[in-house]
This record gives structure tokens, sequence and C-alpha cells, in this order.
């Protein structure tokens, strides 16, 4: 919506803090407001009135807001409309609160030390609290004993490295920082599926590749014993793979962990190979997405692709899924014939990072070079040059500033695809719908309508794919189907709708067979 003539108001609640989910869903409800052209609710930290300022939120607006301090922001077309929206947004965040029960209620804890006494049997913190203050939450965490899934994004590596460093020493998880999956025991943390217990223990420095293994081996009858998600950092050389390494040595002492399943975007070499080294008896397989071939230890093996690793884990413990990309050429056939000859490029929109990754390996090893991740311009164009495949992870951060994360909010996925995708070069529109505890409770349903309207009159095809597991909330069977309907081609795996949109895109049908 155009900002002509919009007022800027703010709400500022003193003494009031809010952890990083509930801010995004304040957000996303002052958004959903067809009068708001912009929301944002946020800690008045150093970085978030950065973030306002960037927006036109500057000090002569904010005053005197402090750390402690939330900021309701809002950008609308009068008065009336901002102070709705303000007051929805006021609402959300009160009603994330506990709810108290009848008679003697249970005032909800203010410090982690008051936590601990109302919980004394608790054995995981999560910890989701701006930057600034994350690192030394999650130290408190680990003096109360407690393994900690540390949620908070910005925290330094060297706050990373002495938290990892204590918590070894500790003999406790210190999952994260930005782990956004776990799931310890059949409970999710994060954002995690509905899956089934079962034999595979799975270690990941990568959110989205946790979640697609973990769906993968539910949906193929096998399950995961635990899914330990130790940040997107841990197997670099400054932290040296301390919690990758604690994690495997907890799985392969779990008698009900049968095979151990490493997924990572690119480690360090020396890294990933001491990691590896800590399965002693367990049989191991690792993904590390983009690094190519390594020495291994005797007993583990290399995949190249997550749906790779998830199925030879699976061949571990003695089941044999099929995976299948039945069906899937004569569509990209249709898909081929319906588009003119000057649409040849790939556009993809992606919610999962680790899910972008490795379609931009796929699609860069089959097709060419793959612009990815660089922020829109100001005029709201992807500075690509022309002919250039295009995958952007529009869950990073300079797509998320004041904005949900697009796996809670699908509205600024769907602002610039309907703003880039019908460029007369794209022959593929190519994306991610990720589903589980946390994410939009009808994304698929969000997107269907957008996507029939880019493939409406020789538009782009549109490929999809959809993580998620039987008995996620949003029901899996109901998200295929709603993209089907509006003639979507949905695959099996991430890794298949990456090779199908590469082989619609070069008019070469055989390549949606190659995996």
């Amino acid at each position: 919506m155009s900002t002509t003539n919009h007022i800027a108001r703010v709400r500022i609640v003193r003494d009031t803090y809010c952890d990083s989910l509930r801010l995004l869903v304040a957000t996303s409800v002052m958004s959903e407001r067809e009068d708001v052209s912009w929301a944002g609710a946020v800690m008045a930290t150093p970085s978030g009135l950065e973030n306002l300022a960037a927006e036109g939120f500057g000090e002569e607006v904010i005053g005197t807001a402090g750390s402690n301090d939330l900021v309701l922001a809002v950008r609308t077309s009068g008065e009336a409309a901002a102070q709705t929206a303000l007051d929805s947004g006021t609402e959300a965040v009160y009603a994330q609160a506990p709810a108290e029960s009848e008679g003697d209620a249970v005032a909800p804890p203010r410090t982690l030390r008051q936590a601990v006494e109302q919980m004394p049997d608790a054995t995981v913190a999560i910890v989701s609290v701006p930057g600034e203050y994350a690192a030394l939450e999650a130290h408190h965490a680990l003096s109360e004993g407690l393994h900690v899934l540390l949620f908070s994004d910005n925290v330094s590596i060297e706050e990373e490295a002495e938290l990892k460093k204590r918590g070894n020493e500790l003999g406790l998880l210190v999952m994260g920082p930005g782990a956004g999956t776990s799931v310890i025991s059949g409970t999710g943390l994060g954002f995690a599926n509905s899956v089934r217990r079962g034999p595979v223990g799975v270690v990941a420095a990568a959110g989205t590749g946790a979640q697609e293994v973990s769906a993968l081996l539910d949906r193929w009858g096998v399950g995961v014993s635990h899914v330990i998600g130790v940040g997107g950092r841990d197997l670099s050389e400054q932290i040296g793979g301390r919690m990758a390494k604690a994690a495997v040595r907890m799985l392969d002492k779990d008698p009900a962990t049968k095979a151990i399943l490493l997924v990572s975007k690119p480690p360090s070499q020396t890294v990933a190979r001491e990691v590896l080294g800590q399965c002693t008896s367990t049989p191991t397989v690792a993904t590390f997405l983009g690094l190519g071939d390594m020495e291994t230890p005797s007993g583990v093996r290399l995949a190249r692709t997550l749906e790779d690793g998830a199925l030879a884990a699976a061949r571990l413990v003695g089941v044999t899924p099929t995976a299948t990309s039945k069906g899937v050429r004569r569509q990209v056939e249709d898909a081929i014939a319906a588009l003119g000859e000057e649409r040849r490029t790939v556009r993809g929109y992606y919610s999962g990072g680790t899910l972008c990754y490795e379609a931009q390996l796929i699609i860069g090893e089959l097709l060419g070079d793959v612009y990815s991740n660089e922020p829109l311009l100001h005029d709201h164009t992807l500075p690509a040059p022309p002919g250039t495949h295009v995958l952007l992870d529009l869950g990073a951060e300079e797509y998320t500033v004041g904005r949900p994360h697009p796996m809670i909010d699908p509205t600024t996925r769907l602002e610039i695809m309907r703003r880039e995708a019908r460029d007369p070069e794209v022959a593929v529109v190519l994306l991610d719908v990720v589903l589980g505890y946390g994410s939009h409770e009808d994304p698929a349903g969000q997107l269907a309508s957008v996507m029939e309207e880019i493939s409406a009159d020789g538009g782009p095809r549109v490929v999809a794919y959809v993580l998620g597991a039987d008995t996620d909330p949003q029901g899996y069977a109901r998200q295929r189907a709603a993209l089907e309907q509006v003639g979507c081609l949905v695959t099996e795996t991430a890794a298949r709708a990456a090779y199908a949109a590469a082989a619609i895109a070069s008019r070469r049908p055989e390549l949606a067979e190659v995996h």
C-alpha cells in the first residue's frame, strides 16, 4: 500500500518486556489490517531503536523510551486507524501472557530463579530475549543446572564460545544461539514438527535442515529419538563444534538411538572431522551442504542433500523408504509447454534458510550462477542482472527487520512475489511451505491465491515443497492439496523441488529425474 498521506504513530508501554515471539505476533496482528502500511513491535534497545529510525520513527517520535520499554509503531491512513491498530497490537501482547487459573493463581515468574522454584523438575531453559541480554540469561540457566535452547539472535561469537565452553565443563547442552529447532524426547522446541519417536538421532547446525530430515523420517515411518539444534556457527573454527561434539557423544551413548544424522551448511573441514570422530559405536551419516568430498572416519558416510541424508539414515535402521518423483516429469513437460520462449530463469522465495541454500547449490550446479540474498533496493526491485537465477532466504535478518518471520506471517513474502515474480524472464517461481509448531496456521491457504495469480495468462510456473509431518497442526495433506488445486507442482522433498525448477527453466525435463 502506498504511504502517501499516511501518518506515523507509536505507543510506548513502560517496563514491559516481550520476547521475540510475542513481538512477532503483535507485529503480525497490526500488519494484517488493510489500513496499515507498516507496523512493528520492538523493545526499545539500541538495535530496536535503530530499526525504528530506519522506518522513519526517530527520536522525535519515540522520545525517551529505554531498553525495558515496549514500542508499538504503525503507519496508517488516519488517526482512528492508527489507534485501532495500536490497540490490536497491545491486545496481542497481553493475550500471550499465561492465563491465571481460578482459585490460588500462581503469579508468572519474573526471573529464572523464580521459574526454577516453580518448576523444580525442569531440565531445559528456552532463552528468547534481545541479543544483548541473551548470553547473561543463558549463563543464569547454566548456573541452575539447565540445558539451554538459546533462541535469540545477535549473540556475539565470543559470547557463544564462552557459553559453550562453560556448558562443556558443566555437562550441559547450549543449543544455539539462533537455535530455531530441537526435539528432545518427543517435545518440540522452537520451530518444530510433530514427528514420531524413532531410532534416528539428529544433530543439526541448520534449523530447517533439522526440520526437513526429521519430517522426512516421520513420513517414511522411521521417526527420531532426539533432534539437537546446535546453532549455525557451531561447526566453525571459532566455536570448534563444542556442542555438536557433546550432542553426538550423548546420542552415541543413548540406547534408543540406533543411527546418527548430522546436518550442517558448510562447516570447517577440520571441525567436521573432529565431530565425526565422536561417533565411536553408532553408525552415522553426515549431510554437510556445499562442503564436497572429505575424508571421514570408518563407519561414517557423507550425503549430498538433505533427502540423501535422511534416506541413508533410514536404511541404517532397516527401513528402505520410497522417495519418488513419480509423475513429476510429466508435470514438468506440461509446464514447459505452457511457457513462452523468453522465460528462462528461476526465482526462489524461501522461508527456510537451509532449504534455500540447498536449492542454490542444486540450481547453481545445473544452471550456473545463482544470485542470492542481497536485499531489495529502495525502489523495491531486485538488483540482480537480467537473466540471472535469484533465490532469496526471506527469513534472513535483512528481510525481517520490523517484520515477522515468513514462517509466522507470509505477508512480506507475498508482497515481494507480487512485485517481482511476474518478470517476463521468469520461468519458475520456487518456494517452500514450512509447517509445524510456531508456523502460520494456514500458510498454503495464504499463498495459494497469489500462486494462481502469478501463473495466470502464461506467467511463470510454480514449484513448491511442503515441509511437514502428517500430524502437524496445519495438516500436511491439506496444505499440499491447497497448492495443487491452484496448479502448483508439489514435490516429495525440498531437493526434488529444486531439480524440477531447473528442469523447467532449462527445458530439460530429464533433470527432474536426476535425483
